[in-house]
């Protein structure tokens, strides 16, 4: 019995793009799972077929693959919910449902027209064009399930491709809708986003079309200059898009991406009009940048871990070296910095060689210049002080049992003040001398 098949959407779009891809998705007329289980009794790929009956879906998995069959479909959404009723349709049909034209394209796998493009909305061209348009009417298809509209400037990002004009409008028409969709799905595109070689191109779309006010407030606030006296801040929103941007350029890592994004979140909190310090100032909005980190991330659902830690480590941090390359370097600076950022000193560096974006190109020079400068002082301080991932030579065990006292206020006065010792050259980090420091130093708070 012969039963009509197609591969669709993602694969057969980034065949016309030239990308690879290793997920393939076949719509079988009829009854997906059966066919699944045919190809994998035929393939012999037992081991790796599995069926998921909630969302009438197979999967067949090879070494090189993940084959996915879902029977073509017709589906009708109400208002309240992007999970649609679902009932048996054509390959038209299936093909109308598609989120975008580019990814409505099919390749038929029938004997009668094997390998012939079916492509009844012109995707090829709009791929061409380099255009992210909807099959149906772009009011109806992002009424029906809003998080299309994140997709589609998750795709324009990665792709580099406009958005119709028409489509664009519909998404600034409905973007309310998105209240219908879970934080973990809006954030899942954002992720995407964010890793775009350019990621600067998908947050200015959520910004214009007015999703980034109901999903990411914090960063919507960024966005605007204040004229006192003749006198404006930087417009602090598309800094930090260009510094998003800077640092993309050096590395794929997510939650240093993430954490590029957040650096200067604190700002609009913390922005004050101070004539006699000449202007507009920004004092401590690296602490409260921080301090906001845990609710933003709470909120997008995004890991609340050692990677959000991470992030909250570097918007704290972000503004030292700065201060460092344009104030002076002493050493204890330097070896606080080191202690502080630990393992993660070289992801605190790249993202403040991202942080400039003067128009003026010798501000930038010199400031990267005393960056550098930074740097290999740090380098020299750090190998001859051993002071990377450092552990105090002294713990608060060693502490309690030497004076004989339990856990208190003075064994945490104690060592405090001889990480500080320490960090001041006072003492080195050594065991034997910072050990007899803190006999010294205890016996003075515990009156000995």
């Amino acid at each position: 019995m012969q039963v009509e098949a197609y591969v669709v959407g993602g694969y057969v779009r980034d065949m016309f793009l030239n990308r690879e891809s290793k997920d393939i998705d076949i719509v079988v007329v009829g009854d997906g799972i059966s066919f699944a289980q045919a190809f994998a009794d035929v393939t012999k790929e037992k081991t790796d077929f599995a069926v998921f009956k909630n969302f009438g879906t197979a999967m067949v998995r090879t070494r090189d693959w993940e084959i996915e069959f879902v029977g073509a479909r017709r589906e009708s959404y109400s208002r309240e919910s992007r999970k649609p009723a679902v009932i048996p349709g054509t390959i038209r049909d299936d093909q109308l449902r598609r989120d975008f034209t580019i990814n409505a394209l099919a390749i038929s796998l029938n004997q009668a027209n094997l390998f012939e493009v079916v492509d009844p909305f012109e995707g090829i061209l709009d791929i061409e064009r380099k255009i992210i348009r909807t099959p149906l009417e772009p009011d109806i298809t992002f009424d029906d399930d809003p998080l299309r509209m994140m997709r589609a400037i998750r795709f324009a990002s990665q792709l580099h491709f406009s958005i119709h004009h028409e489509t664009f409008d519909a998404i600034r028409l409905h973007a309310n809708r998105i209240s219908i969709v879970s934080m973990e799905r809006i954030s899942e595109e954002l992720n995407k986003i964010m890793l775009s070689k350019k990621p600067s191109v998908g947050l200015n779309l959520l910004f214009e079309c007015g999703l980034l006010a109901i999903i990411f407030p914090e960063l919507q606030a960024m966005h605007g200059v204040e004229v006192v006296k003749k006198k404006a801040h930087k417009d602090n929103f598309y800094h930090t898009l260009q510094v998003l941007d800077n640092v993309s350029l050096e590395t794929n890592n997510l939650w240093l991406r993430w954490a590029t994004l957040l650096h200067d979140i604190g700002k609009p909190a913390t922005k004050r009009f101070i004539d006699s310090e000449g202007g507009w100032t920004f004092h401590g909005h690296e602490d409260k940048g921080s301090r906001m980190v845990s609710k933003i991330f709470r909120r997008l659902k995004l890991p609340l871990n050692e990677k959000m830690k991470y992030v909250e480590k570097l918007v704290a941090l972000h503004h030292r070296p700065k201060v460092l390359a344009e104030a002076g370097i002493t050493d204890s600076a330097i070896r606080r910095l080191i202690v502080d950022a630990g393992e993660d000193l070289n992801d605190l560096f790249a993202l403040c060689r991202a942080d400039m974006t003067s128009r003026d190109q010798s501000k930038i020079n010199l400031y990267r210049k005393n960056l550098t400068k930074v740097q290999e002082l740090m380098a020299e301080v750090e190998e001859r002080d051993a002071l990377r991932n450092w552990q105090p030579p002294v713990t608060g065990e060693d502490i309690m049992a030497f004076f004989n006292v339990g856990p208190c206020k003075e064994v945490g006065i104690i060592k405090a003040r001889l990480r500080e010792d320490i960090l001041e050259g006072v003492v080195a980090n050594e065991r034997e001398a910072a050990f007899q420091k803190m006999i010294e130093i205890g016996n003075e708070i515990l009156k000995r």
